[in-house]
């Protein structure tokens, strides 16, 4: 069950104490000016945030068209756009245009994942900026790295199917695209990865530079591991849902009351912690089960016994008995289940948010925090999700523009309302 309260939002919302967030936020002191909709920016974005750097969004007047999706696409904005501040700028005014180069010119980073060419035609791209400010890095987030596909649009979903990932998730002869937009994201994430690389070799130099990660070598990258596996073995490899798996025991085992159970025995001392958890004396003193080899040409019996054995179990006991013998187990759950995970809540693996778009505008809900600690320390919440130009006033008065030249740009249609 989702829980939301109805609260207000905050303008920032704190966690912990001074010290402990100092230290889970590295990149405070780091400026980023971001251009980006939708899930690869947006992520590249938000990773930044919670590790503490100064991340405005430059939205559309309107805001953010993802801010309006709807069904899959409902959770993107809520997901990606914590700790940041929000600046609604009609980009295709002059004076628009100005303001974001004055912001630019402010910051360490700047990211975009607009079409090839949307940037440069603004007078916006690394080319345009770079003499001005050559310590500028400057990170894009696009389809395809430079080569014959370059110029061409993609999404996740495509590059999955070109990438062969959709081939290898799906069932033969009908590819399926993975249950998260899991190449936005890890595009994202590699686009971080480039930009902290070049903020090291700053350091060094002084020079900004210019980096891009792309939707396509990402899924290449995360499928590198099957093309190796074609290197070595000479086969094509099946799709992972009829793979031979390398274990013996390495499946989904139903319970009589209908719940479902993965359970992975990975090496020999599992397979006899196994069998003296569950008093399998014969099994663990037969030799032609002694390996993990011996177990697969095993499976065909093997499984069904186990499968037997687990039956009339409960999911609590089964669970209990598994984790005592130190045992890869996990209950099928959906992505519901994690609000009220008892590891994530008391671990404070979920951030509180407030709502900013549809009926529950303003209710609060918590969604995942960044999946790294500090020592002991999380990356915490330093900003609530932001309406679209809650901060217009707040980032053009760091820049130096008065309170008159503020109400002069929004009143003609330069700044959102």
């Amino acid at each position: 069950m989702i829980y939301h309260h109805n609260k207000p939002s905050g303008e920032a919302v704190m966690t912990g104490r001074r010290g402990a967030e100092e230290q889970a936020a590295p990149l405070r002191g780091i400026k980023v000016v971001e251009f980006t909709h939708m899930v690869m920016g947006p992520t590249a974005g938000v990773i930044l945030g919670d590790l503490g750097a100064d991340v405005i969004k430059v939205e559309p007047l309107k805001g953010d068209n993802t801010r309006r999706l709807k069904g899959s696409g409902a959770g993107y904005f809520p997901m990606y756009n914590r700790n940041k501040r929000s600046i609604a700028l009609d980009l295709k005014n002059p004076k628009g245009r100005d303001v974001a180069l004055q912001l630019i010119q402010s910051a360490d980073i700047v990211l975009e994942n607009f079409r090839t060419g949307t940037m440069a035609n603004l007078g916006l791209d690394y080319d345009s900026l770079k003499a001005t400010h050559p310590s500028l890095i400057y990170c894009s987030l696009k389809g395809f790295l430079s080569g014959p596909y370059e110029n061409r649009v993609a999404l996740d979903e495509v590059t999955q199917m070109m990438g062969g990932l959709a081939y290898m998730t799906g069932l033969p002869e009908r590819p399926l695209r993975a249950g998260s937009s899991v190449i936005d994201i890890t595009g994202g994430m590699f686009g971080v990865i480039a930009i902290l690389s070049a903020l090291h070799r700053r350091r060094e130099t002084g020079e900004g530079s210019h980096v891009t990660s792309a939707l396509f070598e990402t899924t290449a990258f995360l499928v590198g591991q099957h093309m190796a596996q074609q290197a070595v073995s000479g086969e094509p490899p099946p799709p992972m849902s009829v793979r031979q798996s390398a274990w013996a025991v390495y499946d989904i085992f139903e319970l009589d009351s209908g719940e479902r159970l993965f359970v992975g025995i990975v090496s020999d001392t599992l397979w006899q912690r196994f069998c003296e958890e569950f008093s399998l004396t014969d099994w663990a003193s037969d030799q032609t089960l002694a390996s993990n080899a011996d177990r697969v040409a095993a499976r065909e019996t093997l499984l069904p016994a186990i499968k037997a054995l687990f039956g009339p179990m409960t999911l609590d006991t089964l669970s209990e008995r598994l984790a005592r013998a130190g045992l890869p187990f996990s209950p099928i759950n959906t992505p519901g289940d994690l609000f009220e995970d008892p590891h994530l809540t008391a671990a404070g693996g979920l951030l509180p948010v407030h709502l900013t778009e549809g009926d529950r505008a303003g209710e609060e809900t918590t969604l995942p925090r960044l999946p790294v600690e500090f020592g002991s320390h999380k990356p915490p919440l330093h900003r609530d999700l932001p309406e679209a130009g809650a901060h217009n006033r707040e980032v053009l008065i760091e820049l130096g523009l008065d309170e008159e030249a503020i109400a002069h740009l929004t009143r003609e249609g330069v700044l959102s309302a």
